[in-house]
């Protein structure tokens, strides 16, 4: 009977695994999992745990963007933006080194995420509008729309430089990714019309 139960705790942590791609222990706790058995699948390999608390399968086939999945599932109240939305929404040929996120003035931020993160509080529109949810390696993932990304540019300019607000602006554009309409909306959320206006206006 011992075997029994053992392969369909195994089994159902793996399929877990398989499906959401980065599982927090809470969840395997939710599906009955006890987390021994979460210790006997690291030792044998199977699965990898990339940072406290989540799990992974080992040598899974992830994509280019898995980091945002990690850090959406490290810090579930941010929204991925700035830096790492460009680079998603390919509107810039920068590769961050941390993943950007937006998150609420007072949310708990984590102190040792599985991959490095970049904080940028937020509140009100600022932080709600314009944002999408992607699936990425089975994780849903918010990201803000290639409009709201090119304001927030614009909006934290100090913080990314002028120039990559301009390029994606530009980019935005010409890939059609974001129309001028999308632009001028997610610039008065941000409240930086005024900034935006002559590049807009230049763009179009």
């Amino acid at each position: 009977m011992g075997s029994m139960t053992t392969l369909s705790h195994r089994d159902r942590a793996i399929n877990l695994a398989r499906r959401q791609g980065v599982v927090r222990t809470r969840e395997f706790d939710a599906i009955g999992v006890p987390r021994v058995y979460l210790r006997r699948l690291q030792e044998e390999g199977l699965l990898i745990q990339p940072s406290r608390g989540l799990y992974q399968l080992a040598g899974a086939d992830l994509s280019v963007a898995h980091s945002l999945a990690e850090a959406t599932k490290a810090a579930p109240s941010g929204v991925i933006g700035l830096l790492s939305a460009l680079q998603f929404h390919e509107l810039t040929t920068q590769t961050p080194h941390a993943v950007w996120m937006l998150m609420p003035s007072k949310a708990w931020a984590p102190t040792k995420p599985p991959v490095k993160l970049k904080i940028i509080r937020a509140s009100g529109a600022a932080l709600t509008m314009g944002v999408k949810h992607h699936r990425i390696d089975g994780v849903s993932v918010p990201i803000t729309t290639p409009a709201k990304t090119v304001a927030d540019c614009f909006k934290h300019r100090s913080k990314v430089g002028l120039d990559v607000a301009i390029e994606a602006l530009r980019d935005a554009l010409r890939s059609k990714r974001a129309s001028a309409d999308d632009l001028w909306r997610a610039a008065t959320a941000d409240r930086v019309v005024t900034v935006m206006r002559p590049y807009l206006e230049q763009g179009l």
